[in-house]
Parts: C-alpha cells; sequence; structure tokens
C-alpha cells in the first residue's frame, strides 16, 4: 500500500518519495517505541526449538527502522518493515506500510 503522491513527504530516505532501495528479507512486526526521529524500534518475535526438551521458546529480536514522514508509524501499529542499505550504525531496515493501526494511537497525535 503506496502512501499518497501528494504527501509532502520530503524524505531522501523513503522508499516511495526518495532515493532509498529495498531488498532482502521483509517482517510483519509490531512497533514498540517512536522516540527517535524518524526511527522506530520494533520487536519480532519468533520460535527457537530447544532439543533437549523438544519444545519451543519464545525469543524477541528488537530491530530498528526508518520510520518515513509519509508513513508516521506510532506505538503500538503492526508494520511492514523491508531490509535496504545501511542507514546508519544499527538502522538497516525501512518501514514500508502499516498494516494494523492501534486503537489508541489515533487520540495520542491530538
Amino acid at each position: 500500500m503506496k502512501p499518497a503522491k501528494n504527501s509532502d513527504c520530503k524524505d531522501e530516505r523513503c522508499p516511495f518519495h526518495g532515493k532509498l532501495k529495498i531488498h532482502g528479507r521483509a517482517f510483519t512486526v509490531k512497533v514498540t517505541s517512536v522516540k527517535m526521529r524518524r526511527t522506530a524500534t520494533v520487536e519480532l518475535e519468533r520460535r527457537h526449538y530447544i532439543k533437549k526438551y523438544s519444545r519451543y521458546e519464545r525469543r524477541i529480536t528488537r530491530l530498528k527502522a526508518h520510520n518515513p514522514d509519509c508513513i508516521a508509524a506510532a506505538e503500538g501499529d503492526t508494520v511492514k518493515v523491508v531490509e535496504c542499505r545501511p542507514i546508519s550504525k544499527t538502522k538497516k531496515f525501512v518501514i514500508i506500510e502499516k498494516v494494523k493501526q492501534d486503537a489508541g494511537s489515533e487520540s495520542k497525535g491530538n
């Protein structure tokens, strides 16, 4: 779901309105923090098999993802992130769409 063309996004690291190319892995994850400028911390939950006990355990991987102005994902949203070139030391993913918006996030903006 591409954002609107008439959006006033002037971010050069936006995959839709800038020059950033996306490639590689894609995940649907939940946004846990948006405290940094144009950066969101997302959590990827996965299952890891433990052979000794023949069971699975939940493991969480935290990733930093670029949050363009035209998408502006909020804390609690479910988003789709895709791998891109390294934007900074820890940012190697970019948010490309909101899959599901948190019910409380729209009231936080007002």
